[in-house]
């Protein structure tokens, strides 16, 4: 029996990969790092770096132009997830659109996210 394709963890839109790919440029990387990480007062935050090469256990995901990577750890926390990157008058930042995720603080700098259940 084959395997249904597995979804990818992280997407980008478009306004996303766009400014990716002009920080990449500025900073001489050749990867998006998106994890996350254990902090804040609702348990979880959101990281996102820049790498020159992909560590041993990466998960590594093409999309928009883009090469993501992805710490196997946090692999389960993120499938589905889309970044965008939106712009107003008051802010420009990177957005993260999670199904995993349950709750955020009010200052929305910490979120909760329960891990993807292989069925």
């Amino acid at each position: 029996m084959a395997r249904r394709p597995r979804p990818k963890p992280v997407m980008l839109t478009d306004a996303a990969a766009e400014r990716v790919k002009e920080i990449m440029h500025e900073k001489g990387a050749g990867y998006l790092r998106v994890g996350v990480k254990n902090g804040g007062c609702a348990g979880m935050e959101y990281v996102m770096d820049y790498a020159t090469e992909p560590e041993v256990l990466d998960e590594v995901v093409e999309d928009n132009g883009v090469t993501i990577l992805i710490d196997a750890k946090a692999v389960l926390f993120l499938l589905g997830s889309e970044v965008d990157y939106e712009v107003t008058p008051l802010h420009e930042k990177f957005v993260f659109r999670n199904p995993n995720q349950t709750d955020a603080c009010g200052c929305g700098e910490s979120v909760t996210i329960v891990p993807v259940v292989d069925a």
